[in-house]
């Protein structure tokens, strides 16, 4: 077998999974988007551990400093190393988005599977409720649910995480429903399949694309969106920080201490562009359509 061939058969047997993760790989903003994501995130994680600087010692003797070899992005007004501070904000405002965003993805692919799978007056009636809810401002009921469950960083994943699964559940629920349609799950049933059983193992794994791609997308939504309510005093207290919370305290100042602003803003930019690269590019390699 010559080597053309040899490329040709390669090429006409690679597989669905390994067609998307060529073209992925030749988006490069999404590698772009990738790498800097993966960056600031293991700087978050790993470079607080190994500095010789707290987040929470204060020096009111210095209090605010510029930027200087000694501290790399300056001190606040309270002469804490906004650096570390930054690294450690981003631990919180990504963490919430990682964890709001699994809790969104447990109630959304669930409920939209269920009522794209059983349709008829069930699914009728379950997503009517969806829409109420979308009716509502999803800013103001996280608001709500905070003021009512309080500032506990648990609870503001939970809360967060109960106000973005709207959109998922949509999504999965339109899939659902042109899953349901195809022959292999006409088969499932035939065959004797719980509907359970059809849920987990057939519909599922179709999902998990649209699924993938979306989550990519709402991370940074949710980022966003515990950074508003950093920003309006509800969010993570003192002495821990947040980008929302160190973005706030910087506005107050910018006039007299701009670097307050713009470091930690810069990070959460560069991590909200990054995470958009990268849901663009999972969106267009995940895509059916651009398969040959």
């Amino acid at each position: 077998m010559t080597k053309h061939e040899r490329e040709h058969r390669s090429e006409a047997g690679r597989s669905l999974g390994e067609d998307a993760w060529e073209r992925l790989r030749a988006n490069r903003m999404a590698q772009i988007g990738g790498i800097l994501f993966v960056s600031i995130t293991l700087l978050c994680i790993i470079v607080p551990i190994f500095s010789s600087q707290s987040h929470e010692t204060t020096s009111l003797a210095y209090g605010a400093q510029a930027p200087s070899w000694d501290h790399l992005f300056g001190t606040d007004d309270l002469g804490r190393d906004l650096f570390i501070r930054t690294l450690i904000g981003g631990r919180i405002s990504i963490g919430v988005g990682f964890a709001a965003t699994a809790v969104a993805l447990l109630i959304g692919v669930n409920y939209g599977m269920i009522a794209g799978y059983l349709g008829s007056r069930t699914e009728t009636l379950m997503m009517r409720f969806v829409d109420t809810l979308y009716a509502l401002p999803f800013t103001l009921i996280v608001i709500l649910l905070t003021v009512l469950l309080g500032r506990n960083l648990l609870l503001i994943f939970l809360a967060i995480g109960a106000v973005e699964w709207l959109t998922m559940a949509r999504i999965v629920r339109g899939q659902t429903k042109a899953l349901r349609k195809q022959t292999f799950i006409d088969a499932a049933i035939v065959s004797g399949a719980r509907k359970t059983c059809i849920l987990a193992r057939h519909i599922l794994p179709n999902l998990l694309g649209p699924v993938i791609v979306y989550t990519t997308l709402t991370i940074p939504a949710v980022i966003l969106l515990e950074s508003v309510i950093s920003f309006l005093g509800l969010g993570v207290q003192p002495p821990m920080s947040s980008w929302g919370i160190l973005i706030n305290d910087g506005a107050k100042k910018v006039d007299i201490y701009p670097w307050m602003l713009i470091f930690p803003a810069l990070f959460f930019s560069l991590t909200i562009f990054a995470l958009n690269f990268m849901g663009d590019g999972l969106r267009d390699a995940l895509d059916p359509k651009e398969s040959k």
